[in-house]
């Protein structure tokens, strides 16, 4: 699918919206490197090689080391990869947003969303707020919380959650612990949540896990993981993991800008709104 260069404006006017929202809202823009040396070991998600190092799938280490360093409030506009993911609504670049808040919860986060949401698309009812337990009961007649299955769950999320999910905006909160990723556990739920819009995912939000070791067993765990499916084995990040303990407790979520864009402009691939190759 081609773009139109009517697109091509209105994706500029949306970003030039966004970035005014964050600077009159006391946040920093930032930048931060795209070729890194250690992505986060995430199983299925796989970065491009480039060289001796690899093209980031997400700012989100390098943006944590400021928060380490004592900036506050922060977000980041740019491009993003991973490899072998095309499609309607994926590409193997694409453009992400990330903020993040020193001292918030992922609760903090989700007004931040409302608000830009409610700047981007006035005319829409504000988001709903579901739980993912909620959701796999009334929709996949289970519960992961007495018996998980990784499988299971990724399969019924993508088949019989999500296609679900009310039309309008909503927050899938509280994921199950299995789930949490670098996010913070409270009690048996992970403090995450996912935002729909039309149901697509738009945007994914943790409370921050501040825990070097309890994150660098995650990572260990993940890398296992990446290593039995056959996929490249990443290094830890240790810049990353001593910085932790400096955060003390942050909140931050990524959001794609070209989804977004896309369901603004009614349109329904992302390629309609992304300058071509």
């Amino acid at each position: 699918m081609r773009t139109s260069v009517e697109n091509l404006r209105r994706r500029a006017a949306i970003v030039r919206e966004i970035r005014a929202f964050f600077d009159t809202r006391g946040f920093d823009e930032v930048s931060t490197p795209v070729r890194i040396a250690a992505p986060a070991p995430e199983p299925h998600i796989d970065c491009p090689a480039s060289g001796d190092a690899f093209l980031r799938a997400s700012p989100e280490l390098q943006m944590k080391k400021l928060l380490a360093m004592g900036m506050d409030r922060i977000y980041q506009i740019g491009p993003c990869f991973r490899e072998g993911e095309r499609g309607s609504r994926h590409s193997p670049e694409f453009t992400m947003i990330e903020w993040y808040r020193r001292c918030a919860g992922y609760l903090d986060i989700a007004h931040d969303m409302e608000e830009l949401f409610a700047a981007l698309a006035p005319k829409e009812c504000r988001p709903t707020r579901m739980t993912v337990r909620d959701a796999y009961i009334r929709y996949a007649g289970w519960d992961p919380w007495l018996a998980w299955d990784q499988d299971r769950f990724d399969f019924d999320m993508a088949t019989k959650i999500e296609p679900s999910l009310p039309k309008g905006a909503v927050f899938l909160m509280d994921y199950p612990r299995e789930a949490a990723s670098l996010a913070k556990i409270r009690g048996d739920v992970a403090e995450r949540w996912e935002f729909y819009w039309k149901g697509i995912e738009l945007a994914n939000c943790f409370t921050e896990l501040c825990d070097e070791a309890e994150q660098r067993r995650r990572f260990e765990a993940a890398r296992d993981e990446r290593r039995a499916l056959g996929e490249a084995d990443y290094p830890l990040d240790e810049g990353f993991l001593k910085a932790l303990p400096l955060i003390e407790s942050a909140s931050g979520v990524a959001l794609g800008i070209d989804r977004l864009v896309m369901l603004l402009a009614g349109e329904r691939e992302i390629a309609s709104v992304m300058s071509e190759e």
